[in-house]
C-alpha cells in the first residue's frame, strides 16, 4: 500500500470504529473494491483499531482514571460509589464472552470472515437487530451486573465483520432498559479491553515477526489519522444520540449493503 492508501483505511477505520456501521466490514468492503489486499490485512486492521482505542482512552479518560481508582479502593475495602463498582463489575464480567468466542473464531476472522459480500448480508442482519432495539426499548433503568454481562454477549455479535461493535451493544444496552446516552457511554467503556487487548497483541506480533519491517510510515500515517477521526466520532456520536435515534445508521447500513451486492455480485 501507499501511504495515501494507508491514509484512506486510517479516516475509514476511524469514523466507522465507535458509529454503529463496522468499521471491518467497512475495511472489508474498500479492500475489495479498491483491490488493497495482501497477508497482512488483518494485522493492519487490528493496529489502526488499537489507535481508536487510544482515542477511547483519551475521550474517557476522566471515567477510566475514576474507575481505576474505585477498583483499587474496592481491593482495599473501602467505600465506593455503588454506580462505579456495578461499572467495573459489568466491565470485566461482561468482557469475558467476546474475548473467550473471539479465541475460539480467530481462524475464521482471518479468512472467511473477511467477505464484502458476507459483511453486506451481516449489515441488513444487524439493522434489523438495530431497529428491534429501537422499537422495542425500555429507556430509563439502570445499569446492572446482569445487565453487562447480557450486553457482553451482544458485544459477540460484533466479532462478525458487517455487524458493528458499537451497534451491536448500544442495542444491547437498549434493550436491557438504558437510554441511548448511557448505552453508548457503556459500550465504548466496555469495548476497551477488547479493542486495546487484540490491538496490542497484534502489534507485538508483527515487531516480532517482522511482517511490516519496511512500512512502518505506512502504519505511522494510517494510525494517526485513525485515532484523529475516532476522537471526531466519538465526540459526534455521544452528541448525536442526546437528541437522535439509530434510524439514520440503519438506513446508511441497508443501503451500503445493497450497494454493494449489486457492484459485486
Amino acid at each position: 500500500m501507499s501511504i495515501f492508501d494507508s491514509i484512506i483505511l486510517g479516516t475509514i477505520q476511524g469514523l466507522t470504529e465507535f458509529l454503529p456501521i463496522s468499521s471491518s466490514g467497512h475495511l472489508i468492503i474498500a479492500r475489495d473494491l479498491f483491490g488493497w489486499h495482501g497477508s497482512s490485512d488483518l494485522s493492519f486492521d487490528a493496529i489502526l483499531q488499537l489507535a481508536t482505542g487510544i482515542a477511547l482512552v483519551v475521550y474517557f479518560r476522566k471515567d477510566i482514571w475514576r474507575l481505576i481508582k474505585t477498583f483499587f479502593a474496592m481491593i482495599s475495602k473501602k467505600t465506593v460509589e455503588q454506580k462505579d463498582k456495578i461499572m467495573i463489575w459489568a466491565i470485566i464480567i461482561g468482557t469475558i464472552p467476546a474475548v473467550i468466542l473471539g479465541l475460539f473464531l480467530q481462524k475464521y476472522m482471518e479468512t472467511i470472515f473477511r467477505s464484502a459480500i458476507l459483511v453486506s448480508f451481516v449489515l441488513i442482519i444487524g439493522s434489523v437487530v438495530m431497529y428491534l432495539a429501537e422499537k422495542f426499548s425500555k429507556k430509563d433503568r439502570q445499569l446492572s451486573v446482569w445487565k453487562g454481562i447480557g450486553i457482553g454477549f451482544f458485544q459477540c455479535l460484533s466479532l462478525v465483520p458487517g455487524f458493528s461493535r458499537s451497534g451491536a451493544t448500544i442495542s444491547g444496552g437498549l434493550l436491557f432498559g438504558l437510554n441511548r446516552e448511557d448505552a453508548a457511554r457503556f459500550s465504548f467503556l466496555l469495548s476497551i479491553p477488547i479493542i486495546l487487548g487484540s490491538g496490542i497483541k497484534q502489534l507485538l506480533s508483527v515487531v516480532k515477526s517482522g511482517t511490516f519491517s519496511n512500512d512502518w510510515l505506512n502504519i505511522f500515517s494510517g494510525s494517526i489519522t485513525s485515532f484523529i477521526f475516532g476522537i471526531i466520532a466519538i465526540i459526534f456520536l455521544m452528541k448525536f444520540l442526546k437528541n437522535n435515534s439509530l434510524k439514520v445508521f440503519i438506513w446508511y447500513r441497508v443501503i451500503l449493503a445493497v450497494v454493494v451486492l449489486i457492484i459485486l455480485l
